[in-house]
Formats: structure tokens, sequence, C-alpha cells
């Protein structure tokens, strides 16, 4: 039986242990689309891991993560872990952790809190529960879970 396998990277970042079917979030958070990718990016959906688990995969060619990606990851896929490959070989390797507070980096689902205003105020949220991932708004209090589509 044949092996198909990804191409290994000369330089970039692989992000792996993402959760299963948030590949493509993990994309949309870093703005990878179609048009801006300069290397290669690949994605393996629903590989099973070492584990006997499930798991997604994203690896993009010369692009080191910022911290600020890096944390908005985290709140996709809080057991993903970050490799930076130079050279062909694991620079560095980290997990991605989830904060017990998020600020600035979602907001909030109430159109009334004042984090929606006209206001220079910094969204601030408590982690009430990490699966399904609940956040508490520091402001209003309101409860949001479905966090994908209120990130910054």
């Amino acid at each position: 039986m044949k092996e198909l396998k990804v191409q290994p990277i000369r330089n970039g970042t692989v992000i792996d242990h993402i959760e299963p079917g948030a590949a493509l979030s993990v994309l949309k958070i870093l703005g990878v689309n179609g048009e801006n990718v300069k290397g290669t990016v690949s994605v393996a959906m629903h590989v099973r891991s070492k584990k006997d688990e499930w798991k997604d995969i994203v690896k993009i060619e010369d692009r080191e993560l910022y911290s600020n990606e890096v944390n908005r990851i985290a709140l996709i896929s809080p057991h993903a872990t970050i490799n930076i490959i130079r050279d062909y070989n694991v620079a560095e390797k980290k997990s991605v952790k989830l904060p017990e507070v998020v600020r600035g980096i979602v907001r909030c689902a109430n159109p009334n809190c004042v984090t929606n205003s006209n206001e220079p105020v910094e969204t601030s949220f408590l982690v009430v529960r990490e699966r399904p991932l609940t956040l508490k708004c520091h402001f209003c209090d309101r409860v949001q879970s479905n966090v994908e589509k209120y990130i910054i």
C-alpha cells in the first residue's frame, strides 16, 4: 500500500494537534488566503495521531507566527502545538495556552456592551469553560460560546 506524505518545509511554521475540523479556521485567523501566500501552505484534516485520536495539521512555508496569532489559535484549538522550522529542523516547539483572561482579541456579542461603543475600552473576557470554549465579558457579564465568529 502506498502512503502519501506531505513534503517537509525548509523554513516556516507547522501547527500540529489542531482540533479536528478547525484547520480552515486557523487559516482564516492567520489571514491566509489564495492571494497573499508566498510559499506552500499544506492542510491535513482528520489525520490519525499517534495517540489514536484525530487532529488537523497546517504547514506554512516561510512564515513564523506572531504571539497575537498564537493567542487567537488558542481560542479555537487550545491543545495545538506550534513548531518553528528552520533549515528543515524543528528550531522551537511550543504549546498554545489558553489564558484565564482573554484581552483584546475577541469582541463581545452584546451590541450594547461598552466595548462595542466608541469608548476606548479593550475587551476582556474570563474563560468560564475550555470545552466548549465559553467566555464571560468583564464589562456586561454576557456569557458567550461560538467564540470563533467573534475573534478580532
